[in-house]
């Protein structure tokens, strides 16, 4: 599923952000969601713990180098309008991505899922996500707008879940 184009589920449901809000690209990348939400006209937000693929980035994007799986949550305090994490699952974080929404604000996020082994990396079970699991992770926390867990076939062969999903 890794691609230089940023995600459709991602494109479909910016439209969902408030306009012009703060957005928090997790594990950004090389920053094909961070350049694509500037340029819609959100305020960006990219970390990672490399952030040399991110170098280039313009159009308002703040970029931060941060290990969040081993160091402290490096926006402590803060709350987005939207949240957008995209191949990348570190099941600690779930709750702590949830609770740095600002009323009103959207979480997107779209990784790999069970099954995926068959098509190639990821294939280690810790990184895959079980059935079911993301709308698990924001049950009683967020209220889920969408919600698949399929096999896609572009941009490469895939077993995929994604979630949007809202903070009341």
């Amino acid at each position: 599923m890794p691609s230089n184009e940023p995600s459709p589920w991602v494109g479909r449901w910016a439209a969902f952000i408030r306009p012009g809000g703060a957005v928090l690209d997790v594990a950004a990348g090389g920053g094909r969601h961070a350049r694509l939400l500037a340029r819609l006209g959100f305020e960006v937000d990219a970390v990672d713990r490399d952030v040399s693929a991110l170098t280039d980035a313009q159009d308002g994007v703040r970029v931060l180098e941060a290990d969040i799986e081993a160091g402290p949550w490096p926006y402590e305090g803060r709350r987005f309008d939207a949240i957008v994490v995209t191949n990348y699952l570190h099941r600690p974080l779930l709750p702590l991505l949830a609770a740095s929404l600002e009323p009103g604000g959207l979480l997107v996020y779209e990784t790999f899922a069970r099954g995926n082994e068959r098509f190639g990396k990821p294939s280690n079970p810790a990184f895959l996500l079980a059935p079911g699991e993301l709308l698990e992770a924001v049950r009683g926390r967020l209220r889920v707008l969408a919600f698949e867990d399929l096999v896609v076939e572009a941009p490469a062969p895939a077993a995929i879940q994604r979630i949007a999903a809202r903070r009341e």
